[in-house]
């Protein structure tokens, strides 16, 4: 997709691969919607956006609360017009440090899986009947390579990113040939907060920083040869791991 003059929703957009894409799509000339639930990080994304002569708005929300999703919806057409891209980029860990399944609350286990999986199913919901009229659109979820391996102590995190996979390739399949197209991305182990928050210990000096991962995105985007439903990994694109 040619994101230039196109509306698009980032979730979660105040920080780490969030915030660095948001960035990245700036420069490629698209309109952007911002929602976090810290109005003053995300407000300094948009600024920084602005100030380099680039369109973007900060919609303080929160993915996971129902009553919100809605509002998102509205709020993003009202202020970049037709959302043609939504990145699903959105998460939650759980508590830290992360805990084994059997001493994982089931209160905690609802979170995740209302950021990571419900609230983004809500959205596209809500954003993929207008995409479907105009016979255009691209819905992008962040993934994890949790979701595929299973790590000790990420099972709420992992199995919420397990699931959104393969909601992603349902959606795909379900909507092939009508213009809308589902894509999953596998960024690898970055140096953000929420990495750090998992693995305090990490060598951050080993870690992909999120700007390369989003030029990487933003590159995955316009590649129109990428086929619906395909799930790509940082490896992939030769990123430095």
């Amino acid at each position: 997709m040619d994101v230039r003059d196109r509306g698009v929703l980032i979730t979660g957009a105040s920080r780490g691969l969030r915030a660095a894409l948001a960035g990245e799509l700036a420069r490629a000339g698209a309109r952007r919607a911002l929602v976090s639930r810290g109005m003053e990080a995300l407000e300094g994304v948009a600024a920084a956006i602005r100030a380099g002569g680039g369109v973007a708005h900060p919609i303080a929300a929160d993915v996971g609360a129902k009553d919100d999703v809605y509002a998102i919806a509205g709020a993003a057409a009202a202020l970049v017009g037709d959302v043609d891209l939504v990145v699903h980029n959105a998460s939650e860990l759980g508590p830290v440090p992360l805990a084994l399944l059997a001493d994982t609350a089931c209160e905690d286990l609802e979170r995740v899986l209302a950021v990571n999986l419900i609230g983004p199913f809500r959205l596209t919901k809500a954003l993929v009947g207008p995409m479907l009229l105009r016979g255009r659109g691209l819905v992008v979820h962040v993934s994890s390579d949790a979701a595929t391996v299973p790590y000790p102590r990420w099972g709420a995190y992992g199995a919420s990113k397990a699931a959104v996979d393969h909601v992603a390739r349902i959606w795909a399949a379900e909507l092939e040939g009508t213009g809308v197209r589902f894509l999953t991305v596998d960024p690898g182990e970055m140096d953000t907060e929420m990495h750090a928050a998992a693995v305090p210990d990490a060598d951050r000096s080993t870690l992909t920083k999120p700007a390369e991962v989003a030029r990487a995105v933003a590159a995955m985007i316009a590649d129109e040869f990428i086929p619906n439903g395909a799930r790509l990994a940082a490896a992939e694109w030769g990123i430095p791991r």
